[in-house]
């Protein structure tokens, strides 16, 4: 399905083609997943396969291919340790390999943060301590280029943990001080991927969409869970995150479990708007998206 998704979308004749149409086997390709949930519910390892394969077959080395999130040791448990030996890819965490003090995240409206250890800050005493969010070295010095692979899995504030969320939280430290408040969060994961050490490094999005959970966030409850079967790409983060969002709608919507527990039947849009129609990052208009749908 990767395959077949990324010549489509390229427009090449063979898997190789299309991967080296994309990056180049000088350069050095982060696939950043989102592991937290586990292998059933989060970035699913047999997809990441699929990427790593093609990347291969494009030439590039595999010590130029590194798989990442935000820990290391999430990253064991969702089997992508495991899986960067079978291909002899590099596989590391983005607060393990600490942060660049020198590029960061700073709202207009200062936001001091609870620092925890592993942020920069944490410990340190004066004016200013704890409304940066440093952008991690693996990113800034580990990597040319990011492809971006998310599941299909709701978020309780910033509605779906996509393409936008997850490379944004997943790349700077002090991100708790977002998690608060709902308008602090849709106004920071936007502002954070559209940083130069991001968005200018991210040359595909893939959703993971074998498995919709509406249900759950962080955490794997396959129970609330509907099989699509589905492999989404684009160059357009905030498409696809719309998209996502109007599936859980969906799947929430035919849900009796939804009904009786009064869920709401829509996610909260501010996050993508603010994406699209402010940041300029994708399309969040839905009249506007284009689908083609291959069988």
């Amino acid at each position: 399905m990767v395959n077949r998704g990324v010549t489509h979308l390229t427009g090449k004749a063979s898997v190789a083609d299309a991967w080296a149409s994309l990056v180049a086997p000088g350069e050095v390709v982060g696939i950043k997943v989102y592991c937290s949930p586990g292998p059933s519910s989060g970035t699913r390892p047999a997809v990441v396969a699929a990427v790593i394969e093609g990347l291969l077959a494009a030439r590039m080395p595999a010590t130029n291919i590194l798989i990442w999130d935000r820990q290391k040791g999430e990253l064991r448990l969702a089997g992508f340790v495991e899986l960067a030996a079978r291909y002899g890819v590099r596989c590391e965490g983005s607060v393990n390999a600490g942060f660049d003090e020198a590029v960061f995240y700073s709202p207009e409206v200062p936001i001091l943060g609870q620092l925890v250890w592993g942020d920069v800050e944490f410990g340190r005493k004066g004016d200013g301590v704890g409304r940066k969010s440093f952008v991690s070295r693996l990113v800034t010095q580990g990597m040319t280029k990011i492809i971006n692979v998310t599941p299909l899995l709701n978020h309780n504030t910033a509605g779906v943990c996509g393409n936008l969320y997850s490379l944004a939280f997943g790349s700077v430290d002090n991100v708790f001080r977002f998690e608060s408040e709902t308008r602090r969060l849709v106004e920071a994961v936007p502002e954070i991927y559209a940083l130069p050490s991001l968005s200018d490094r991210v040359v595909l999005n893939i959703t993971d969409a074998l498995i919709c959970q509406y249900h759950g966030e962080q955490r794997s409850l396959l129970h609330y869970s509907t099989v699509l079967n589905e492999i989404r790409l684009s160059k357009d983060p905030v498409a696809l995150d719309l998209l996502s969002l109007q599936e859980l709608d969906r799947a929430r919507s035919l849900s009796s479990w939804a009904t009786s527990a009064h869920l709401p039947t829509t996610n909260y849009l501010e996050l993508i708007q603010n994406a699209g129609l402010i940041l300029e990052l994708g399309v969040s208009d839905p009249a506007r998206i284009k689908i083609e749908r291959m069988p």
